[in-house]
């Protein structure tokens, strides 16, 4: 995979700059529980559709102070719609509060817990039968527990901390996990995080890991009295790398309601719980209440902020996510005091407005483009003009075209986001850096000494012409599925952050596209990328200084930050694992990745053809290879930039944002309004550009592929009708389906179709490889070849934990090494006359030859 292809200043122009939105919690109350005094510890879940709350204890004879004694309850009460009304369904098995809750299929398991005489290790699963309750008593827990938090990833259960006895002086250190997954449920002792034990903690669980943070720790004190040391430390768990420190909590939340909500992709909500600071408060009558404030932790710049205030803190309750909400029922609202209230909050992001001025810049911006292609059109009057421009390219736009296409939009934002998420290992995929020799001196005199239009002209010259039909059919229909996909992503990450619509974007795009390629043909195409690629890379530019200028200590300090944090290559892991995207890993697989879009991609290929001599087009290779490395280097230390950014300034970071919607975000809502018209146009004209040359290079495919050489009965201005034709349809469809992806819920089956179809990009490249570089290959082994290689690929694929960047080297590797054993063994056919079809019988006088006879097949097709 090509790696692409994956300051603040005080002026006036930032006063009408849009202003950083970053997310709205909007809390409102369903109905309360029917119990005038409300409930501490209760346990709570979502069974069938419905909210279940059970358990729990209060004090309704007198508050603690005026010497009332706390009760445990058995009630179980079911809500089932927001607007309706509780109603008691039953009783627990026994009085119990304090423990925890998870969910197992149509059922709750119910964990531990306490009741007034000791804490317990008992499991009980709860369903709702009819109007009433069923329970069954599952194994229990390795010891009595209560006052802990327990969370779930995935099938996994985890308790963490609480307390073993009612009166001990020890908080403990506790661990366990349980896999829902297994059909015996059996608890495993986990090592705990490095820090002390604690009660009441608060967990959470975010992209794959799991966070406690806070909670109490007990001891006695001089007098032998029990005391609460009141916990700021938090950690992180990654199953496959253990426990690591984060930062430490602003203050404590000891008793926070848990789960900690999970906004977006990297925020976690701490929201309120008891500080301590009010510890010997008195009168504890007229006590205040515990602080209402809420937590941000964002996962990725490891910062704290101060997000939202509750309408009222409840604690020693939990968290419970039901139809779009994070649900608070009951708990305790001052020490000792209850409420039956039952709070909400609805989580979303609120859009920047992007504003006229903006919407006017894109407008002009791809209308000039659409103005680029009319331009163009006056000279397209052949199939030669529209599929390689009448070969009167300059070098230096055809090299700018390389550059533009492999940049798609998709990559643009990223690329960034790789950095912003994790380190510059990626970068390390510049590994094609090392092929361009390979590309310039051993593919390029074929392509151009046989003067073909198609890539795939070449694999009926050497092999067959079904080989040929099976490489253009590969091509073809991945290009198909990417312009969808290429069209909807870019449009999702700006209708996420904005107030555009998707529909209206993907329609825009995609219409202007169609209309500047279909009548300015591969001309248009490329100056218009010329025009996307000065954008796009000045646009880049622009905001990495904007960025710089913006960060306290500017363009050193976030090099000292990447330094100490391990943000450039510091994480890079030197490791042949070929599970894991290791430097080896990335760097060798990297070259067969990029291999194919340089030496078997038609839409790449297509623009060596463009130039008047082979020489200007190895100009025009070497000029991409040029600018890719540092424009790669810009994005990346964008993503950077980004971190330390938000770092500093957390509050201004959308808690809702998705990693890879990171760049935009910032142009929307950091730079001055005309700049983020022209940049967010930079991005759609990414988009277009891999589009435009996605259709061009299909309508080139199927035109000289299939309808010139299987029928060959059309005029020149028939075919140049029907590479136009073949355009708009590749470019309709492709548009189509962007807006299904928009509208319904097929976006994992379409990817999935798009990876399997890609898959073979290995053995597209494995087929060219098997004819230039070996001298025995036929027809018939490379076919075996290239179905062996293919099987292998999705057998890995779908059966191995392989990671991606070697799927292209295993394609290659079988494809070449099957396709020549079986044409070794005589199993492949009978060999083709070779004379300039491989490396080592490259003479001009043979091509004019080769190119003949290809014409004489297209005259008559019935000859094979």
């Amino acid at each position: 995979m090509h790696p692409l292809r994956f300051p603040r200043l005080a002026l006036l122009a930032f006063i009408v700059g849009v202003a950083s939105l970053p997310g709205r919690e909007t809390w409102s109350e369903l109905p309360a529980l029917p119990d005038p005094w409300g409930y501490a510890g209760v346990y709570a879940g979502v069974v069938d559709g419905a909210l279940v709350v059970a358990g729990g204890a209060n004090f309704p004879e007198g508050m603690p102070w005026e010497g009332g004694l706390k009760q445990w309850h058995r009630d179980v009460y079911v809500l089932d719609a927001p607007a309706g009304e509780w109603r008691r369904a039953g009783d627990l098995p026994q009085a119990l509060g304090y423990g925890g809750t998870a969910v197992l299929g149509d059922s709750l398991l119910l964990f531990g817990g306490s009741d007034a005489d000791r804490h317990h290790a008992t499991v009980w699963r709860l369903r709702l039968q009819g109007t009433g309750l069923a329970y069954e008593r599952m194994p229990d827990l390795p010891a009595a527990v209560a006052n802990f938090a327990m969370v779930q990833l995935g099938p996994m259960v985890y308790i963490l901390g609480g307390a073993q006895t009612p009166d001990g002086d020890t908080a403990e250190p506790i661990f366990w996990a349980l896999n829902t997954a297994r059909p015996n449920l059996s608890w495993e002792v986990l090592e705990p995080w490095p820090g002390p034990g604690r009660i009441f903690p608060v967990a959470g669980v975010q992209d794959g890991a799991l966070y406690v943070m806070s909670g109490a720790e007990l001891h006695r004190d001089a007098g032998g009295n029990v005391q609460r040391r009141y916990l700021r430390d938090a950690y992180r768990y990654r199953p496959d790398s253990g426990w690591s420190q984060i930062a430490d909590l602003p203050r404590a939340a000891v008793a926070a309601p848990t789960p900690a909500p999970a906004l977006g992709q990297s925020t976690l909500l701490v929201m309120g719980g008891d500080d301590g600071s009010m510890v010997n408060f008195s009168p504890m009558s007229q006590h205040p209440g515990f602080p209402r404030d809420v937590l941000a932790y964002h996962t990725l710049t490891d910062t704290w902020r101060e997000a939202e205030t509750m309408p009222a803190s409840h604690v020693t309750t939990p968290v419970v996510t039901w139809r779009g909400s994070y649900v608070i029922p009951s708990g305790e609202i001052r020490p000792g005091v209850r409420s039956p209230a039952v709070l909400s909050l609805r989580a979303e992001r609120q859009p920047a407005t992007f504003g006229w001025i903006n919407t006017a810049v894109v407008l002009a911006y791809l209308l000039g483009m659409v103005g680029i292609g009319l331009a163009c059109s006056r000279r397209n009057l052949t199939t030669d003009d529209f599929f390689r421009g009448g070969q009167t390219i300059p070098w230096w736009a055809a090299g700018l075209s390389i550059f533009a296409t492999m940049l798609s939009s998709i990559t643009f934002m990223a690329i960034p986001a790789a950095a912003f998420m994790g380190a510059w290992t990626l970068f390390l995929a510049n590994s094609y850096i090392l092929i361009m020799p390979l590309v310039v001196f051993a593919y390029l005199p074929f392509y151009r000494r046989l003067n073909v239009t198609s890539a795939y002209e070449y694999l009926e010259l050497r092999f067959n012409l079904g080989t040929r039909l099976a490489g253009a059919v590969l091509f073809s229909v991945y290009q198909c599925g990417r312009i969808a996909v290429v069209l909807y992503l870019p449009a999702l990450a700006l209708s996420t952050i904005s107030n555009l619509d998707i529909h209206t974007i993907i329609i825009l795009t995609g219409l202007l596209c169609i209309v500047y390629t279909v009548t300015g043909g591969i001309a248009a195409v490329i100056w218009t990328d010329v025009v996307q690629a000065v954008v796009l890379v000045g646009g880049a530019l622009l905001s990495l200084f904007y960025l710089w200028g913006a960060i306290s200590g500017g363009g050193w300090e976030v090099f000292r930050v990447a330094q100490a944090e391990d943000k450039i290559f510091g994480a890079v892991t030197w490791s042949w694992d070929l599970t894991i995207a290791s430097g080896w890993v990335i760097l060798i697989g990297s070259l067969f990745h990029n291999l194919f879009p340089y030496t078997a991609s038609q839409d790449v290929v297509q623009r060596y053809l463009t130039t008047d001599s082979e020489a200007k087009a190895a100009r025009s290779i070497w000029l991409n290879t040029l600018l890719s490395v540092p424009a790669q280097g810009i994005f990346f230390a964008i993503g950077t930039a980004l971190f330390v950014f938000y770092r500093q300034q957390p509050a201004r970071l959308d808690a809702h944002l998705q990693h890879d919607a990171i760049f935009p975000y910032y142009i929307i809502t950091e730079l001055p309004v005309g700049v983020v018209g022209l940049l967010i146009a930079g991005i759609l004209a990414a988009s277009q550009s891999t589009l435009s040359s996605s259709m061009n290079s299909i309508a080139a495919c199927y035109v000289t592929d299939f309808h010139r050489r299987l029928r060959p009965v059309l005029s020149e201005s028939g075919y140049l009708s029907m590479a136009r034709l073949v355009t708009i349809i590749a470019g309709v469809f492709g548009t189509g389906v962007a807006l299904i992806m928009a509208s319904a819920d097929i976006r994992s089956i379409y990817v999935m179709f798009l990876e399997f179809i890609g898959l073979a990009g290995g053995t597209l490249s494995g087929l060219f490889v098997l004819g230039i570089f070996t001298r025995r290959a036929t027809g018939r082994g490379a076919v075996w070849g290239a179905l062996v290689s293919v099987a292998l690929v999705m057998g890995v694929r779908y059966n191995s934990p392989v990671n991606t960047f070697a799927y292209a080297m295993l394609g290659l590797f079988s494809c070449v090494a099957v396709g020549w054993l079986f044409s070794v063994l005589g199993t492949g056919g009978a060999r083709k006359p070779l004379e300039g079809l491989t490396i080592y019988s490259l003479r001009k006088s043979s091509y004019s030859q080769h190119r003949t006879e290809s014409t004489e097949r297209v005259q008559n097709p019935d000859s094979d």
